[in-house]
């Protein structure tokens, strides 16, 4: 019996290029003739047509499954489920939106196949067509996660990647509710090939990461995946305290030598409103990781499905 190739795709409000995924995935299975190929499209509670095309699609061809959540719970969700509905030999997860282009996949295969590894990734080379300001700061947060955490992180990796089925599982394993897909991928380890190619854009549609989406996202990342934070507040807080230890004996001296405690209070207003600062910005690193523990303890499920065409597969929460 041939192997199979299970495709894992996240979709929210992709209604106008879905059919043109389709096309690509219909033209990389007739390249890989000899695997069985399924595709999964992974609805996160979609606004438009989403679901409905979808469905069109697998009535007229059984390679196409689907699984719709009940409502939108973000694309870590949607990548988690598509893994736990995935029964491939080989799973692969991209983009409906062809910035991952499935043309890639027999080179793909032929790394975990021919070369031995378990995982083939892919990375940007460049970032053409996208905002200065947005890969500025993309760039400095794979530069910052790689130097605060032990999980590997390319600078300018994508989510489109090829991997065994054990590397799957392993991702499986780590079932956490607050999910960072990049940094799992790195933590599990595993040997792993990276492929370089040229950004492509959008075939149709617009994204649905906002700049401020992405600023949360990273926070997930750095939370997630370093205690770094933590320990940049307790170094800031022993550097205060040395400061104001050496202000206080400047002032003792002051005022013993010259007599004039009262002059000076717009510094000292400046000083209060400074330390007050930077207690709420520890008090708000520190909420920050006591609100994932919150969340994590609570053991609510990652997504619930509403409706799926996967046949004899209980959903798992």
């Amino acid at each position: 019996m041939s192997e199979k190739i299970s495709l894992v795709v996240p979709c929210y409000n992709e209604e106008e290029v879905l059919p043109y995924f389709y096309e690509e995935f219909c033209k990389v299975a007739e390249k890989l003739s000899e695997f069985q190929l399924e595709v999964i499209f992974v609805d996160d509670g979609s606004k438009d047509r989403t679901l409905a095309i979808v469905k069109e699609l697998a009535e007229k061809d059984t390679r196409v499954k689907y699984l719709s959540f009940s409502r939108n719970f973000g694309k870590e969700a949607a990548i988690y489920a598509g893994f736990q509905h995935a029964d491939g030999d080989y799973v692969a997860m991209l983009d409906a939106d062809l910035q991952d282009p499935p043309s890639m996949l027999p080179e793909m295969l032929r790394g975990i196949r021919e070369e031995g590894y378990d995982s083939v990734a892919t990375r940007r080379v460049s970032r053409k067509g996208e905002p200065p300001i947005r890969s500025f700061f993309a760039r400095r947060f794979y530069r910052l996660m790689n130097r605060i955490s032990t999980a590997e992180i390319m600078d300018g990796a994508r989510d489109y990647r090829l991997m065994t089925r054990q590397f799957k599982e392993a991702i499986l394993e780590i079932s956490e509710y607050n999910r960072f897909s990049k940094g799992i991928f790195g933590w599990v380890g595993f040997k792993t090939k990276w492929i370089e190619f040229e950004n492509v854009e959008r075939k149709a549609g617009e994204t649905k990461w906002s700049f401020w989406k992405l600023f949360k996202y990273s926070l997930e990342g750095i939370i997630g995946f370093s205690t770094a934070p933590l320990a940049m507040v307790s170094m800031l807080g022993v550097g205060v305290c040395c400061i104001a230890f050496l202000f206080l004996i400047f002032i003792l001296i002051r005022t013993l030598c010259f007599g004039d405690p009262v002059a000076g209070w717009p510094s000292m207003t400046c000083i209060i409103l400074m330390l007050g600062g930077i207690q709420l910005l520890c008090i708000g690193i520190l909420g920050m990781y006591l609100s994932k523990t919150y969340l994590e303890t609570k053991k609510r499920p990652i997504y619930i499905c509403g409706e799926t065409n996967i046949k004899d597969k209980s959903i798992q929460e």
